[in-house]
């Protein structure tokens, strides 16, 4: 059954999401579960995992399929952590802020460049980015793997900017929240989120 978007965003589970078939800037999303653990828990690694995290679905303002599963759970992650009072949480917040700004930046950055070369449309839906022919092969040997993820640099159009686009739907989803963040990013923020 297809949910709609805003339902999927907010509704979806992580273990309904097929990780280790989805690319990042280095590898694969295998360990993205753990990883969001760990953000969970705030643990002594929380810091060092999220810059991994981070390094993993934008690199030089590329995103990656990941990426935009990846942003519901550090929305969700972020949500909470606004409410803590501990530095984990605070380090949560202040990075993640950061970072939300940067994606929505490429989004708008990317609509600019739909609008020069003729308007773009993403996938119907979020989770369509689920479709088998949109992941990364379940087995294939590694001079295939290398082979595949240099291919990856070129997705379809319609793929590579459901990137962007569903990335920020996210953001957008969760903007009541930004608006209770009494800091400078989150104002920087809301003034992206239209």
């Amino acid at each position: 059954m297809i949910m709609d978007n805003q339902t999927y965003i907010h509704n979806v589970k992580m273990e309904e999401i097929i990780w280790h078939r989805l690319t990042t800037a280095y590898d694969r999303a295998t360990a993205f579960p753990e990883y969001f653990r760990i953000l969970e828990d705030r643990s002594n690694l929380a810091k060092k995992t999220l810059d991994t995290i981070l390094s993993n679905i934008e690199h030089q303002d590329s995103l990656w399929r990941a990426t935009p599963f990846s942003m519901i759970f550090l929305t969700r992650i972020f949500e909470k952590a606004a409410t803590e009072t501990n530095h984990v949480a605070a380090y949560l917040v202040d990075r993640l802020l950061d970072f939300f700004i940067l994606i929505a930046e490429l989004f708008h950055e990317t609509e600019k460049y739909a609008e020069q070369w003729g308007h773009m449309e993403p996938l119907p839906y979020f989770s369509d980015m689920l479709k088998e022919e949109y992941l990364f092969p379940e087995e294939c040997e590694e001079e295939e793997q290398e082979e595949i993820f240099l291919e990856e640099d070129n997705p379809s159009d319609e793929l590579s900017y459901s990137f962007y686009y569903y990335s920020y739907q996210v953001l957008l989803e969760y903007r009541e929240v930004f608006q209770k963040i009494d800091k400078e990013q989150a104002d920087t923020l809301q003034d992206l989120l239209y």
